[in-house]
């Protein structure tokens, strides 16, 4: 098993890592939109969230040695079930043809008080 971390993607803000490799699949911590070299947090429209949440994401696949096309499953965790229909839309385009296995769920509040946060299971080399 290894922790991994890159300064790609924001910092931890607690005790874990930005993701665990192990048995040819890495498994990503939540990723909520904040701006990795600034620390700036996204607020506002819940598109906008959504997309620095997926960047961070992206840079964790990347940076671990896997990639967009070889996320199997995501979590979406998002503040509240009306806002899916906007947020399918930024899902759709990350992804493009590629289709993992996901699940929504509406949370909540989230840390910080943002609208949504992400997390995935993806195959690595």
């Amino acid at each position: 098993m290894k922790l991994f971390n890159t300064d790609k993607a924001p910092s931890p803000a607690g005790h874990y890592s930005q993701a665990v490799i192990h048995g040819g699949l890495v498994y990503i911590s939540g990723q909520l939109p904040v701006v990795p070299v600034t620390g700036e947090k996204i607020t506002g429209e819940i598109e906008d969230q959504a997309r620095q949440a997926f960047l961070n994401l992206k840079a964790i696949l990347d940076s671990s040695g896997s990639g967009i096309d070889r996320v199997i499953k995501t979590t979406v965790y998002i503040s509240d079930i009306s806002l899916w229909s906007r947020v399918n839309v930024v899902y759709a385009d990350f992804f493009g043809s590629h289709k993992p296995a996901r699940s929504v769920v509406p949370a909540g509040k989230l840390h910080y008080g943002f609208l949504i946060e992400i997390d995935a299971v993806a195959a690595v080399d």
